[in-house]
């Protein structure tokens, strides 16, 4: 494992997924019962974006910093407001973003007392990172294990509502592949949560491919989210962030077809298609 989220932390594909987390989390608030949240992948959970090692690549410049400083936020519908929100809470006082959550962070900071998080981390130097983060709180257990274990090892949790979030780092060929197959597994150990599933635009051809493999699982409500800052024409660099949500809630469609375009415009991430579309209905029936 040689992926560090650090260099990455705050750049535009956090910043669409980050959002889309924050307001899948905050319609989970919405009841008063309890519900569980599983990270599959989980970093350190809080990044510094004056850290030499983010500054390094500029990513954060051109991602969350560009929101914030170019006053995009200010045109953002309200599906981004649990998002903004909670950078401007982490970031009380300060001028701009410099601590950015990680999605470990954004689900502690909005969760209840009744509430739970569990994180699994295969870095060993980022599991006691995370453990610091989160040392004396009940609410968080921390797991040096394999992000891909940990959906057989922690599914179905106790809890009937919930969210699993699959973020891995897309360094083996065959990551399109494990992204489906745990997909499947997990949805057959807990097929009434909620999945957020992150994977890169890079070249188009998998990506179908890949969208191809979701929809012969048969898994119903699965949506397919992305927002592209180019053309495709490239398949040797990040054109692009894509999320799969599976059981997402109501108005999902309608929250991220106004979402996602004005994210576009305000990361000024150029012309790419961007939207959603279902890839399989409520009754698993291709869209």
């Amino acid at each position: 494992m040689n992926y560090r989220h650090i260099f990455h932390a705050g750049n535009a594909a956090d910043v669409m997924k980050h959002a889309v987390l924050a307001w899948l989390l905050d319609r989970l608030l919405a009841k008063e019962t309890p519900f569980f949240v599983l990270d599959t992948h989980a970093g350190i959970g809080r990044y510094d974006l004056d850290d030499q090692a983010a500054s390094r690549t500029g990513e954060a410049l051109r991602g969350i910093r560009r929101v914030m400083d170019g006053n995009g936020a200010a045109s953002l519908p309200e599906g981004a407001k649990p998002y903004l929100d909670l950078l401007a809470r982490l970031n009380e006082g300060a001028a701009g973003v410099r601590t950015y959550p990680g999605s470990p962070l954004i689900a502690r900071m909005m969760m209840r007392e009744q509430d739970r998080l569990l994180l699994a981390e295969l870095h060993a130097d980022d599991v006691q990172t995370l453990r610091s983060l989160f040392r004396g709180d009940v609410q968080v257990s921390v797991h040096h294990m394999d992000g891909w274990l940990s959906l057989k090892a922690h599914l179905p949790p106790k809890e009937r509502r919930g969210l699993v979030v699959i973020d891995p780092p897309f360094e083996a060929p065959d990551e399109y592949e494990r992204l489906v197959a745990a997909l499947a597994l997990a949805h057959r150990r807990w097929a009434t949560g909620q999945y957020l599933l992150w994977y890169p635009v890079k070249d188009r051809a998998a990506v179908w491919q890949f969208h191809q493999m979701l929809e012969d699982t048969g898994i119903p409500k699965m949506l397919a989210a992305e927002l592209c800052w180019s053309d495709d024409d490239r398949s040797d660099r990040l054109n692009g962030s894509g999320l799969i949500l599976v059981n997402p809630p109501w108005k999902t469609e309608e929250t991220l077809s106004s979402l996602l375009p004005a994210l576009q415009t305000a990361l000024a991430a150029g012309v790419g298609p961007v939207g959603c579309r279902w890839l399989r209905d409520e009754n698993g029936k291709p869209a």
